[in-house]
């Protein structure tokens, strides 16, 4: 079980929800909530990761807020200020990098919808400490030339928030900056496919496949890179 931690933002600070690995140390997974909130699912994904031997941690960008309906997430999403997302966001990153358990000097993003948009946007502007994205049914727009991550994206097939053209046009830039990058598309979900608490959407088979395929991928761009020894 993980705990709410505290960490410094500029002029102030923010929480989030840190688990850690039985075994004491892992790779680095900084989890982007989606336009819900931290709420107990994002909880529990830190958990599972941890389970998993990563270094989880979670920023609430709500401050503490949590929305039960699309409405209420639909205003806590507009109440959000881009500059203060994004020194969060930057904040939390500083903090999972420091943390002394990690074996990673870079680490991945796991977002949600909204949280995959921040992820992206995020791999843009700090190139030097991401190695990885996991986008779960979120696109952005942008630029990704500077980046040094590797992308897996997860979408649904039947999306009234993702259009295939978005994730194609996502996909044809991220190769354009020619960034490793691999998208798949469930059929027969929605949007939300992956999370338990939205009985609606939530999509066993698909969450399941799709989270076996994410702890893969994640294993593999953040494992210690090997040396070659002096001769």
């Amino acid at each position: 079980m993980g705990t709410l931690k505290r960490f410094p933002v500029t002029d102030g600070a923010a929480r989030g929800y840190l688990a850690l690995p039985e075994g004491g140390s892992g790779p680095g997974v900084l989890v982007l909530h989606a336009w819900w909130g931290l709420n107990r699912f994002v909880k529990r994904l830190c958990d599972r990761l941890a389970f998993e031997g990563f270094v989880a941690f979670a920023p609430d960008t709500y401050q503490g807020n949590v929305a039960r309906s699309i409405e209420e997430a639909r205003y806590l999403r507009d109440q959000l200020h881009r500059e203060t997302v994004h020194a969060t966001l930057t904040a939390a990153l500083a903090y999972l990098r420091a943390q002394s358990a990690l074996t990673s000097p870079r680490v991945g993003l796991l977002g949600m919808s909204l949280g995959a948009a921040f992820a992206l946007r995020l791999s843009a502007t700090r190139p030097q400490d991401i190695a990885a994205v996991v986008a779960f049914y979120g696109t952005s727009g942008g630029k990704f030339d500077k980046s040094e991550a590797a992308y897996l994206g997860h979408f649904a097939e039947h999306d009234p928030y993702e259009r295939a053209t978005s994730v194609a046009g996502l996909e044809r830039r991220l190769r354009e900056a020619q960034r490793p990058v691999e998208f798949f598309t469930y059929p027969g979900t929605g949007h939300w496919f992956f999370e338990d608490d939205q009985p609606n959407a939530y999509h066993a088979p698909a969450a399941q496949k799709a989270w076996a395929r994410s702890l893969r991928f994640l294993r593999k761009q953040l494992a210690p890179r090997k040396t070659r020894a002096a001769k």
